[in-house]
């Protein structure tokens, strides 16, 4: 009867028994867990029962022990248990999950605008066989679990539960928020990739069956006002943590349950709410680590946390002498003397064994060491001649309990040679609400030993570990007091703790102090007989280690500050930086020996010294001047250094600031009014100008050694310091002090003044003082390039000293350029540019009123010329006669005063004369004696319909313009044409609209066009 009842718990019965799987050593199928859970409650036989019906795992064990193959396939059941995370790698999973757990940190952002949602689809219904739908067992876990979740808030905290968006997920979805209001409850699901944009609203009204698209109403003034108001609190409030049970708590909400949703549901859940409908809201996990208290572990769990290879019986051990034998060992006797032979004897349920030609001897409840006493003894007094050995052949399994607090409780088959430790591995080890330092063994309903895990963990002392005999009991109670530890210790931890426990056996626990430790400065954190949580500062040196420890409390070792107290840093521009040891009347010279310490570049005239002075740490800043400490040992140069000193080694390239700002924010961040900022400055020709630290009795010349000494460009005559002084304690006036800078340097009490807070030394420059300027000669000059040049020089000067020009030097079309002229040049073919553009738009609002054929005319020439214009680039040529220079005296009227970046350029001897232009084709001619200007435009093709004829101009070979010389009656044809020059035919402008600028900036942009190809022609 009992076996036919417990196969109906098995689906499908016959079914089970068909069911495919690895086979078990008895050669049958496999069993499910859920079978082995029920098989697991029933006695052997039972079990052999069921297990024979329905044709799984059969007894076919050597000997007929089918009860140890039974026992056996239950240890194996252990055996295959899955590695379980130890508490660290489990905090970091859960840090790591997409899932809220319990006191995580959330940030909540939240805005007006509405939150981009879910794009709906609907999908096929998952049936059953039956052809009926029903929710996955997550989903409906999920919502029993939730059931102050309705509609769109239950779907989505089951579709969190089942932890994706499979369509399974978001059907169980829909068909959750169906009763709430749509006819038919359609599933929906997610968009591949994540939530495509719609609306939150339409999500929102699509869970909770409100199928109606109409749009929100309008806000009042006052609804704005509360909802920018609720806005702004609940940004406020950010970051929000969880509570223990994984509910968020919103200012002016009732608690919301997020634990085990996605970032993504979890918003959702929010937006369900009916005040936050309307508005864009999101939930964002920090997965930030546990630190302090809340990072710790109870201590001593972990141990069982690994899988473990078998439980099987040990045979390759050696029996201990005070092994107890019982039913099932096997023992094996050698037989030497009138007999060799070699016996194998099994203890019997009787405890007995069957020795052959002496009979049964009874061993049970003997030890090993007596049971082999008494078997060597009966041999050698019935068998004469022989002597017999015995030793242990195999031992038996037992069967012991684990109860109470255990991962996995029950009966569990063990070696005989198993021991507490052994029973604990086989249920799993011990939950972290059990004790594991009061397990207790029980035998025959009596208490025989009481053991202490603690003892072996952290002492490695096994004694209480007590072999265990057939039918014991281990039982786990509940975990006892706990104390934390936490800080500077070696094993921070929680830990249990017995009565009587005080401070040195916590401490003794977590494996001491570290040596940073404050030993003087532990804060224990306590809850009192009034339910208060209180602190207590404990001294962990002395008597207080005595103090008893409560249930609950909290021990915090702070570390010591990481300040030095008797050392000296040196850093900066040295190749040994670091600390140095402290010692009485150690100076600068005892810390660095030598400049050889310095790197190259070392400033070695200012280190500044950062000083802390007691009682208050106020911060103080001197120099030193190496090189006059290494000359001067023990002398007051040789500053004489202070515990926490901190030397600073500059170098002579870079800047300073990087090392003295942060000294300079020190000493304003104590300045009082009594007591101003200490700073002042240094600038103008110094190599390192900037605001330095004001030391005692510091100077000029102090000042001036601050800055890396004077530049070369430094006037050494006088300095002017400026100085700022308070005036009737309502108005600040500077004064300005002459220095005599020289006499400063040389440390003239008259002259090196001493300095204030906010002095400023400028330290002026040399006269005329600049970089060296510098000319370029190019072309038929006899020893063309660079040539340096001294203040007011001229142009034949550097001639002269270039050896003159060559012979094919054309001296007419030489090029004067300078820089200055060609900035001044560019900004004014910008500004014509910008007047224009303004004038062709004034235009193009005019033409609307005149002959449009003109003005689109007009437009079109203006468009072009107003794009050459912008891309034309000033040349900067200066005309000069330089055959009237070369021919008078240095410094006449016709030569030119040099300046720093002028360039002259001499072509060789030129043949040609250019036509550009209104021409029909713009080029050059050969120079052909006795041709006029009329001449030369008509080898070019003559003029074209555009062109101005009365308004053409010769540009000469050295830059000068001739226009309109000779008769009136010729219209200046009689003007001389010269080989270099260029004839310029201009635009005529006077049969379009008035615009006068286009006949200046037509004239502009050739005689621009035709320097620079003077210039380029080199």
């Amino acid at each position: 009867m009992l076996v036919s009842c417990i196969a109906c718990l098995f689906p499908l019965g016959a079914a089970l028994a068909q069911s495919t799987g690895g086979n078990n050593s008895g050669g049958g199928n496999s069993i499910s867990d859920l079978e082995q859970q029920v098989l697991q409650g029933l006695s052997p036989d039972q079990r052999d029962a069921i297990m024979n019906q329905l044709g799984i795992g059969s007894n076919n064990g050597q000997n007929g022990n089918g009860r140890r193959n039974g026992e056996n396939q239950q240890n194996e059941m252990g055996q295959e248990r899955q590695h379980e995370p130890t508490p660290s790698e489990q905090a970091e999973i859960d840090r790591l999950s997409p899932y809220l757990q319990a006191e995580d940190w959330v940030v909540i952002t939240i805005d007006s605008n509405p939150l981009p949602a879910l794009h709906l689809t609907p999908t096929p219904q998952p049936s059953t066989p039956g052809g009926t739908s029903e929710l996955p067992p997550s989903v409906i876990s999920s919502l029993q679990q939730n059931p102050g979740l309705g509609g769109a808030a239950g779907a989505a905290a089951a579709l969190g539960a089942n932890g994706s968006n499979q369509q399974g997920n978001a059907s169980a979805m829909g068909q959750a928020a169906a009763p709430l209001g749509s006819s038919a409850g359609a599933p929906v699901t997610a968009t591949a990739g994540g939530y495509a944009p719609e609306s939150q609203q339409n999500l929102v009204a699509q869970l909770n069956g409100d199928n109606s698209e109409q749009p929100p109403p309008e806000l009042t003034d006052e609804e704005k006002r509360e909802r920018k108001r609720l806005i702004n609190l609940i940004r406020s409030k950010n970051p929000y943590q969880l509570s223990r049970d994984g509910t968020l708590y919103l200012p002016g909400f009732a608690p919301i349950p997020l634990g085990g949703l996605t970032e993504q549901l979890a918003s959702l859940r929010l937006g369900v709410e009916p005040a936050l409908r309307q508005l864009f809201i999101r939930v964002t996990k920090l997965p930030l680590r546990k630190v302090g208290t809340r990072s710790l572990h109870p201590f001593g769990y972990e141990l069982f946390d690994r899988s473990i290879t078998t439980f099987a019986p040990v045979t390759n051990v050696p029996v201990p002498a005070n092994y107890v034998i019982g039913a099932g060992d096997q023992l094996e006797v050698q037989l030497y003397g009138n007999q060799n032979r070699m016996i194998e004897l099994q203890v019997g349920r009787d405890g007995r064994i069957q020795f052959p030609d002496l009979g049964p001897i009874s061993v049970v409840g003997q030890t090993f060491d007596q049971a082999r006493a008494t078997i060597e003894g009966r041999v050698a007094r019935q068998m004469n001649g022989v002597r017999a050995s015995v030793t242990m052949a195999d031992t038996r399994t037992i069967r012991v309990f684990v109860l109470g607090e255990a991962k996995h409780p029950g009966t569990y088959t063990i070696s005989g040679l198993g021991t507490i430790t052994s029973a604990l591995f086989a249920a799993g080890g011990v939950l972290t609400q059990g004790s594991l330092r009061n397990i207790q063994l029980k035998r025959r309903g009596e208490l025989v030993r009481h053991f202490d895990l603690y003892d072996m963990l952290i002492r490695g002392d096994s004694t209480d570990d007590a072999q265990l005999l057939p039918g014991d009991v281990i039982f786990i109670p509940p975990v006892g007091p706990t104390v934390s530890v936490d800080g500077e210790v070696r094993r921070a931890a929680i830990y249990e703790t017995k009565a009587g426990s005080t401070l040195s056996d916590v401490l003794e626990l977590a494996g001491g102090l570290t040596p940073e430790a404050d030993r003087l400065k532990g804060a224990l954190t306590r809850i009192d007989a009034q339910q208060h949580r209180v602190v207590l500062e404990v001294d962990l040196s002395g008597a207080n280690r005595n103090q008893p420890v409560h249930d609950g409390d909290s021990l915090h070792v702070p570390r010591l500050r990481p300040t030095l107290d008797a050392a000296i840093e040196v850093e900066g521009y040295v190749y040994t930086t670091g600390t140095f040891a402290y010692h009485d009347g150690l100076r600068l010279t005892d810390v660095i020996h030598s400049v050889d310490e310095l790197r190259p570049n070392a400033d070695q005239h200012y280190l500044l010294i950062r000083r802390e002075l007691p009682p208050n740490r106020r911060i103080v800043v001197l120099s030193a001047d190496l090189g006059a400490a290494l000359k001067a040992p023990d002398s007051p140069a040789d500053v004489l250094l202070m515990p926490r000193d901190r030397i600073m080694v500059f170098d002579l390239q870079s800047s300073r600031d990087r090392v003295v700002q942060p000294l300079l924010d020190d000493l304003r961040l104590q300045a009082t009014s009594t007591q101003p900022d200490n700073v002042v400055r240094v600038e103008g020709r110094v190599n390192v100008p900037g605001e330095y630290p004001l030391e005692e009795g510091m100077t000029v010349r102090d000042l001036v050694r601050a800055g890396g000494s004077l530049s070369d460009a430094a006037y050494r005559g006088k300095a002017e310091l400026t100085r700022y002084n308070i005036v009737n304690g309502d108005s600040r006036r500077a004064e300005l002090i002459e220095v005599d800078l020289a006499a400063a340097l040389q440390n003239d009490p008259k002259a090196n003044i001493r300095l204030e807070p906010f002095d400023t030394l400028s330290i002026k420059e040399v006269q005329a003082w600049d970089e060296q300027d510098e000319v370029v000669l190019r072309g038929e000059v006899r020893f063309p390039g660079k040539y340096s040049i001294k203040r007011g020089e001229t142009l034949k000067s550097v001639l002269l000293r270039a050896g003159g020009l060559t012979d094919l030097a054309f001296v007419e079309g030489a090029v004067f350029t300078r820089k200055e002229l060609r900035d001044r040049e560019q900004k004014q073919l910008d500004m014509f540019a910008k007047r224009m553009q303004s004038d062709i738009a004034f235009m193009a609002l005019q033409g609307a009123n005149s002959n449009q054929a003109q003005a689109a005319t007009a437009l079109t020439v203006g468009q072009s010329l107003l794009e050459q214009l912008r891309s034309t680039r000033a040349v900067g040529r200066l005309v000069i006669n330089l055959k009237a220079a070369l021919g008078n005296a240095p410094g006449s009227v016709y030569d030119v005063m040099l300046r720093d970046g002028d360039e002259l350029l001499v072509p060789k001897y030129q043949q040609e004369v250019t036509v550009i232009g209104e021409v029909q084709t713009s080029t050059s001619h050969l120079f052909r004696p006795g041709f006029r200007r009329s001449d030369y435009i008509a080898l070019s093709g003559g003029e074209t319909r555009r062109a101005d004829s009365a308004r053409v101009y010769v540009v000469r070979a050295d830059g000068s313009v001739v226009a309109n010389e000779g008769s009136r009656w010729f219209h200046g044809d009689a003007t001389p044409i010269r080989p270099g020059d260029t004839v310029v035919v201009p635009l005529n402008a006077e049969h379009l609209p008035t615009l006068p600028l286009w006949q200046a900036v037509t004239q502009i942009i050739y005689n621009v066009a035709i320097a620079a190809a003077a210039v380029h022609s080199f």
